[in-house]
């Protein structure tokens, strides 16, 4: 099975109109569904006039290679007094398709998370191959050369930290091994708090974090002990358990603080039903769950309760390890979707491609100017337009409950956190290194795991910062 490819969202990109001869549509993996959706996007791309399709690789000048995956969400009965699976019912279909586009240098040009706008019965693949060709038509651009800064002898550098940007981290570790086979790379997804906490005692060479630090814990005498860069944008999605519910619900920021401060306990509250009104809403306990460990996400989720919620604020606050009112702990975001996926009636809070990979239902969340938005790309990327005048100088900022109409309200900054000062050399010039190939090459590979790159200016400022370093 081919695991999941990445590559780049380009951020505000205007048509950047390039004549594509030739594309050759490669294995889109082995999961249900995956071969009918090549054969739709095989079939849109001929369709396209700015695509041909290529019989083999070798006469292609792009490959399109990565995964997909269609699978029945749920069933519907079409006789509304009857609501048991049965003759009647009908399949409730949903999934993703996530692409990478790579020119005959291996160098990835373009790729995209697909992901259907909303559940249904009709074709979900056909769909998704649309939407993958449409974006493939307008954002595809040749890729910025990263800088390099020599060679390096053979070094191993060891990060703990953040599981919310962990999937793309992964991808850029083994990537750029590949590149740079005499530089290793190892990293805990021990939660932000852990990472942090490591990197100051000395015992990690870098830290991931989604959490922002004051700057008294990162400054010694005017001097910064750290320097903090801006990797990806992602999102954190509310995912629940409620079996044979084939509409996705949509949360209110009232409801959502509500469950976790545990007053909302049933899923039939009147609070819930007024934003779902055509949902079978039954009365059933709602079962919270939440990270157990020092989190980043915990911390992006509690900065957004915070800003919605003044009861939530004075409850728990802004923490990256709350002291939960309410539900049950579970260690990192795979052991969240591991535990809502086992639990009927319970409801929790991942990273948006946990939610993806791992078949979550998740719901939509209701923004600043009163629109529900499910969580994608575009809605990401939304969410940090509307933010981007409150970008600190520090490269650090929230955009949480961020303004804009098309915004998800529960998006985040993720960032690197390494030493302002490294002894070992060899250690430095690695990290250097790899941040260098990250901020050109390794930026591009963040949109097919649902993470949306850093923008233009901001990646600027990130490179000035580093040709410092």
């Amino acid at each position: 099975m081919r695991s999941l490819i990445v590559g780049l969202l380009f951020w505000a990109l205007p048509g950047v109109a390039q004549t594509v001869k030739n594309v050759f549509v490669d294995s889109l993996g082995d999961k249900p569904g995956a071969s009918e959706l090549r054969e739709q996007v095989t079939s849109e791309l001929k369709k396209s006039q700015k695509f041909h399709v290529a019989a083999t690789p070798g006469q292609a000048d792009l490959v399109l290679d990565g995964t997909g995956e269609v699978w029945v969400k749920s069933h519907y009965s079409l006789n509304p007094r009857n609501r048991s699976v049965n003759s009647d019912a009908q399949a409730v279909y949903t999934g993703y398709l996530s692409v990478e586009l790579k020119d005959k240098k291996g160098e990835t040009v373009w790729s995209y998370l697909a992901t259907p706008h909303s559940s249904g019965s009709g074709d979900i693949s056909r769909s998704l191959a649309r939407l993958v060709v449409r974006k493939m038509s307008g954002e595809i651009a040749d890729p910025p050369s990263a800088a390099v800064t020599g060679a390096v002898h053979m070094t191993t550098l060891n990060g703990a930290g953040a599981t919310f940007p962990y999937p793309v981290y992964e991808k850029w570790f083994e990537a750029f091994h590949k590149i740079y086979p005499e530089i290793e790379i190892h990293y805990d997804p021990v939660g932000s708090e852990a990472g942090i906490s490591r990197l100051t005692e000395g015992a990690a060479d870098f830290a991931g974090s989604d959490a922002m630090i004051g700057k008294d814990e990162y400054y010694a005498g005017g001097k910064p002990k750290f320097l903090r860069f801006p990797t990806i944008l992602g999102a954190v999605v509310p995912v629940y358990n409620l079996p044979d519910m084939p509409l996705e619900l949509r949360f209110t920021p009232e409801v959502l603080a509500g469950i976790y401060l545990g007053k909302i306990r049933k899923w039939n509250d009147p609070r819930i039903r007024a934003a779902n009104r055509d949902a079978m809403l039954t009365d059933r306990e709602i079962t919270v769950i939440h990270r157990s460990d020092g989190s980043g996400t915990s911390y992006v989720w509690t900065d957004y309760l915070s800003k919605v919620s003044a009861d939530w604020k004075r409850a728990a606050g802004v923490n990256s390890a709350p002291k939960w009112p309410a539900g049950t702990g579970a260690e990192g975001n795979e052991g969240v979707a591991k535990l809502v996926r086992e639990t009927p009636g319970s409801i929790g809070y991942v990273e948006y491609i946990y939610a993806i990979t791992n078949r979550m239902t998740y719901g939509s969340v209701r923004n600043s100017a009163g629109r529900f938005i499910s969580p994608d790309l575009e809605s990401i990327l939304a969410a940090a337009r509307g933010s981007s005048s409150r970008i600190a100088e520090d490269l650090q900022t929230s955009i949480t409950n961020a303004p804009g109409a098309d915004a998800y309200p529960v998006a985040a900054f993720s960032w690197f956190v390494v030493p302002a000062q490294v002894a070992d050399a060899d250690k430095k010039r690695a990290l250097k290194q790899f941040l260098q190939w990250m901020l050109g090459a390794g930026e591009h590979q963040a949109a097919a795991l649902g993470y949306v790159s850093i923008a233009p200016e901001v990646l600027l400022r990130e490179q000035q910062m580093l040709d410092r370093y």
